[in-house]
């Protein structure tokens, strides 16, 4: 807000800021006061007018932008510069909205947490932990001491070694003294390990983690704060980039808090977080069975199953308390194969599921989830590649200084917002200064690698499961003195 208010008062294009605070400000409110109705509503009343906030966000997605712009050319002449330089505002008007949107939402949820935190746990279900592993010996052993370690009277710990060629059967064997099982199939990939384990599990949560993570903990006594409520399918943990050692994987650790992990807080208001991530995602075991588990034709296994668990009535949640830690990319190559899967796998699982859209049935999912993410997964790049090029004519048609004192005020308001992204997280503050990339830069590849997955779906061209290489800092990270 001070950002806002300084940009206001210092740079010249005023009604530019006042504009783009005005509209980001309207949906901020308007969701925010959703949140709190949607709370003290029954499920059924709920779903009832769930067409409503669908409508309401469409609206903003595709309406907004073009309004914004309108707007801005009336404020200049008519000429080649200012249309593109509307264009570049509106495009980065976009992402400011997002954050509008899910900051004051994610406030909300914190507190609501808080709330959760105080009350005592009068339910301790069973916990398998299922950990599917494929050629992980950098990795495997520090993941298994670390849920050994966990703090919980009722878990069992079951590796599914998939196939692998290198030695980390063995690694996992030599903990079955310790009362870890591990079992062997032939390789079959991620979905059909994860299958394969809950035949030889027996909790009544199912929680299944990566074998490159690190677990905290006090992790599955939160996860169980949430099980309390019987209404609750499944609950997601909040996962961090452990390998924080270059550029890339510093910017991943920034968009895991304030875009995936702000996300999750924003849409567990609503009982609808969207992606129960396979690195750390519990579900209750009778809804696993009663969707049919994993199913082999998406490769973003994890998001189809928590659609499938949304879509069976209850309602999925996040623990931001539920702490685990997770090796990112940390070439481009990785990057790149990692994300071809993550937004490939999206896609095909928005079409598996294209049954959700603006049906009342599905409540929050439809009303709200679903449209989130079909919008934000391909009309806000698009925006965000229209403004980067619109930008670029701009300064050629006479719009430089102009440009440059948007680009400045959009640069600002995401330092301000991760900033608190970063204080809700309890994070390195430090991490912000690479939110600049979050205007121009990181967010460009991502927004390009989006795009090209969407082409490989479109042509119908196989997408890959594909990881990036284990690194095995954990392993090396144990080691340090």
């Amino acid at each position: 807000m001070v950002l806002v208010l300084l940009a206001f008062l210092l740079l010249p294009n005023r009604e530019v800021t006042l504009i783009a605070f005005v509209v980001a400000l309207v949906p901020a409110v308007y969701f925010s006061v959703l949140a709190a109705w949607w709370q003290k509503r029954p499920l059924g009343l709920v779903r009832k007018r769930a067409s409503l906030g669908s409508a309401v966000l469409s609206m903003f997605f595709l309406i907004v932008p073009f309004i914004f712009g309108a707007f801005l050319l009336l404020f200049r002449p008519p000429s080649l510069s200012s249309l593109f330089f509307a264009a570049l505002t509106a495009g980065f008007a976009l992402t400011l909205f997002y954050d509008f949107l899910n900051i004051p939402l994610a406030l909300y949820h914190k507190h609501l947490e808080d709330t959760i935190s105080k009350q005592g746990i009068g339910y301790h279900p069973s916990i398998s932990i299922i950990v599917p592993a494929y050629n992980e010996e950098k990795c495997i052993e520090r993941t298994i001491e670390t849920l050994l370690e966990i703090s919980y009277p009722k878990k069992e710990i079951i590796i599914v070694d998939d196939g692998s060629t290198d030695r980390t059967y063995e690694i996992a064997k030599s903990f079955v003294p310790r009362g870890v099982k591990v079992v062997h199939r032939p390789n079959g990939g991620k979905w059909a390990a994860l299958n394969y384990g809950m035949l030889f599990s027996k909790g009544e949560v199912i929680l299944t983690v990566d074998a490159d993570s690190l677990i905290s903990r006090t992790a599955l006594i939160e996860v169980v704060k949430r099980f309390q409520d019987p209404h609750v399918n499944a609950v997601a943990g909040n996962v961090k980039v452990l390998n924080r050692n270059n550029f890339l994987t510093r910017c991943q650790a920034l968009e895991y808090i304030t875009d995936i992990n702000i996300a999750k807080r924003a849409f567990d208001i609503f009982g609808s977080t969207m992606v129960v991530p396979g690195v750390f995602g519990a579900f209750r075991r009778k809804v696993l069975e009663g969707t049919g588990a994993y199913d082999p034709d998406t490769v973003t296994e994890d998001f189809d199953i928590t659609i499938k668990a949304l879509k069976s009535g209850g309602v999925v949640q996040a623990m931001s308390t539920a702490y685990t830690y997770t090796e990112a990319p940390e070439t481009l190559k990785d990057f790149y194969r990692q994300r071809l899967r993550w937004y490939g796998g999206t896609l095909q699982v928005m079409i598996k599921h294209k049954d959700i859209l603006l049906n009342p049935v599905f409540g929050p999912l439809s009303a709200i989830g679903y449209p989130y993410i079909l919008l934000s997964m391909v009309f806000v790049p698009l925006c965000g590649v229209v403004a980067l090029i619109s930008g670029a004519i701009a300064c050629l048609t006479g719009a430089v200084l102009e440009t440059l004192q948007t680009l400045a005020l959009f640069v600002s308001l995401e330092f301000l917002f991760s900033a608190l992204a970063i204080q809700l997280d309890d994070e390195d503050l430090r991490l912000a200064l690479y939110s600049p990339f979050f205007v121009v830069g990181y967010r460009h590849l991502r927004d390009v690698l989006r795009f090209w997955s969407f082409v490989k779906v479109a042509l119908k061209r196989k997408v890959a499961w594909t990881r990036a290489r284990r690194m095995g800092r954990a392993y090396e990270m144990a080691r340090t003195p």
